[in-house]
């Protein structure tokens, strides 16, 4: 576990990531020693590959070292909020709210839900010299590790190790602060997902930059302006009316929702009333080089005409369709229509032409466009957002009305959030990663009372901060979660925010939903702990149970549990093996308390003889508990017995520290 951890981190680097997915890929490329070779990529591409060649890209001071962050795995564990999570509210719930560093929070989460997320919404410090931001880190490199690691010279591993020590508010912290945790986090989205980042003037030029380098220019959607401050923001010379917020998808693939709208419809058939919208798709990068599905032509009768001087078209040319159409712009240039030929082939009432939801118009200078009947009543979001309810007054007073007392800086207001979901999201996993007042969980709980059929789940993490006592609101927030004998920090606040938002929103909806939430907390291990494990000796054939008594079985188990890919919304069955406690979960099998016996063993292995469905893959031993040796001697032979006898059983027995 731990000391794992820490024997593979001495050995990564900051191309690690970029290696595996190359290793996966092009598993060609690769020697027997298995050292990654140019040449054969080369080889395999077919093409030059100039690597020396320049370009536009992002540089700043620790770019490389924050590469190296995301890539280190991280050395905290997961302990559950058990009294919390056991209640009759949360034992089931599939929400979860995590306290702890995002970086280690991110890194846990991809074991378990690398490419599961819909869409992530964050409001990161923004850097403007008032806002607290100083970027510190308690990584223990030296100059040498850096020199070695990123491959730079002795004067820029120093600079690296003053930015990262010292502590600091530059562009460049600011820049090695975000670009690990956003590089993880593009991991965490589902193909089709959207990542949406609050920001204003400060770092807007270098989020902009740092967004493009990691999700990729192309994937860009939008700079979407909010009026959070319709009177301006007068301490400067212009009154600063207005955030940003930034908008990315992890493909092209990705597609935003749209939004409600009042519908007026100018047509109208038998179906209804309906506007006509133009079926060829107007995005420039689409042709039928890599959209051929797409690229196909239709055809006209241009004496078969309506009322509203659209005329019938079917996929198949005739004496009376005689008219191609094929999907080009008004400078003759290849586009492509936004309906498969099988959708279309749908839409389309070849006995009964003026059924047909798609038909044809004239164009005034000729030529002829293909639409389809559009009676949606939802219409694209647009890119300034200045409705009411989206001022940081209202996200304010949401949080006064909750406690009484303002709490909380500037937290971001309900509909904003809750409008971002709505178009980023369905029935999905949403995340903010930096959580600080819990807007978006109390947004997902309010949004899924609204419409039952479509239920989010929220995933939050916050850092559990040192409240300000200079600070009045803070300092309320001190006293408050005092006064309830909670713990007096950062990550308290959001959490009995999303409890009585939950109470709130129950008591006035009566809506059936998730209500709850689970709680976890990454703890570092004590420096006793690391020494234990650091000292423990493997060949002397003596466990240590004290090391497992300083993590706890529930923290082993959660943390393996989410290693494993299954998650943090999993209950492990407990096995009675003849006295023995173990824990089973889908194809792993987990021995993790001491005192193992050979009559242990036996039971474990009538278990795999019974009947059922009991056939774990991967029996997974804490080492610190057992006689490595002996334990998985005793498997082995037991293995080796039952295969003999009755079963061909492919068992993976592996021991972690």
């Amino acid at each position: 576990m731990i000391k794992d951890i820490e024997v593979s981190n001495d050995n990564k680097t900051i191309c690690d990531k970029e290696i595996a997915i190359l290793r996966e890929h092009f598993p060609v490329c690769f020697t027997k020693e298995g050292k990654f070779d140019i040449e054969l990529l080369k080889e395999v591409l077919s093409q030059k590959i100039d690597i020396a060649r320049e370009g536009y890209e992002l540089k700043f001071l620790g770019k490389g070292y924050a590469k190296l962050l995301a890539s280190l795995d991280t050395t905290t564990v997961i302990t559950p909020n058990i009294e919390h999570n056991k209640l009759s509210e949360n034992i089931e719930s599939e929400n979860i709210y995590i306290s702890g560093d995002n970086l280690d929070g991110l890194k846990h989460l991809l074991k378990s839900y690398a490419n599961s997320i819909k869409c992530i919404y964050i409001d990161p410090p923004y850097n403007t010299g008032s806002d607290g931001f100083v970027y510190n880190d308690s990584f223990n490199f030296t100059s040498e590790d850096l020199q070695h690691k990123l491959s730079v010279d002795e004067d820029e591993a120093q600079r690296i190790l003053d930015l990262t020590n010292k502590g600091s508010a530059s562009h460049s912290a600011w820049l090695l602060f975000m670009y690990s945790r956003l590089q993880l986090a593009r991991d965490l989205l589902t193909i089709d997902g959207f990542i949406f980042l609050s920001i204003d003037d400060n770092e807007l030029a270098n989020l902009r930059r740092l967004c493009d380098d990691i999700f990729g220019e192309e994937n860009f959607v939008s700079q979407i302006m909010v009026i959070a401050n319709p009177g301006g923001r007068d301490y400067n010379q212009v009154a600063v009316t207005h955030e940003y917020l930034l908008c990315y998808s992890k493909t092209d693939d990705a597609e935003l929702n749209e939004i409600e709208k009042k519908a007026s419809f100018k047509c109208k058939d038998k179906d209804g009333g309906y506007n006509i919208r133009e079926l060829r798709n107007r995005n420039p990068k689409f042709h039928s080089g890599n959209r051929p599905n797409l690229f196909y032509p239709f055809y006209v009768n241009p004496d078969s005409v309506d009322e509203y001087n659209c005329c019938a078209v079917s996929l198949y040319p005739s004496k009376e369709f005689h008219i191609e159409v094929k999907p080009y712009n008004s400078k003759c240039d290849e586009s492509v229509w936004r309906w498969g030929k099988k959708l279309a082939g749908e839409n389309i009432v070849e006995n009964n032409p003026f059924e047909s939801q798609v038909v044809a118009r004239e164009k005034r200078k000729g030529g002829w466009n293909i639409y389809e009947k559009n009676r949606r009543s939802t219409t694209k979001v647009k890119s300034i957002w200045d409705e009411s309810g989206l001022r940081t007054e209202d996200g304010t007073r949401q949080v006064r009305e909750l406690f009484e007392e303002n709490l909380f800086d500037h937290p971001k207001p309900i509909d904003l959030i809750q409008k971002v979901i709505s178009i980023g999201s369905d029935d999905d996993i949403v995340m903010d990663f930096f959580s600080g007042s819990a807007t978006l969980a109390h947004s997902v709980l309010e949004i899924n009372s609204k419409s039952v059929d479509v239920q989010r789940k929220f995933i939050a993490i916050q850092l559990p901060e040192k409240l300000d006592l200079k600070n009045q609101n803070q300092k309320n927030a001190y006293n408050f979660l005092k006064s309830i004998d909670r713990p007096t920090t950062l990550d308290y606040v959001g959490i009995e925010r999303i409890i009585r938002a939950s109470k709130k929103i129950k008591e006035e909806t009566k809506a059936d939903i998730d209500y709850g939430f689970k709680h976890y907390i990454l703890n570092e291990p004590n420096q006793n702990t690391l020494d234990k494990c650091e000292t423990f000796d493997k060949a002397s054939l003596i466990p240590d149970g004290s090391i497992l008594e300083d993590f706890g079985v529930e923290t082993v188990l959660t943390t393996w549990l989410n290693y494993d890919g299954y998650g943090l919304n999993v209950n492990a069955e407990i096995l009675d093996l003849d006295g023995y406690t173990a824990y089973y979960y889908d194809k792993h099998l987990y021995l993790i308390n001491p005192d193992f016996t050979k009559e242990n063993v036996v039971a474990l292995f009538e278990k795999y003889e019974a009947i059922g469905s009991f056939n774990p893959e991967n029996v997974i031993l804490f080492g610190y508990s057992f006689n490595e040796w002996s334990v998985t001697e005793m498997l082995e032979q037991n293995l080796k017995i039952l295969n003999d006898t009755e079963k061909n059983l492919k068992i993976n027995i592996n021991v972690r520290y």
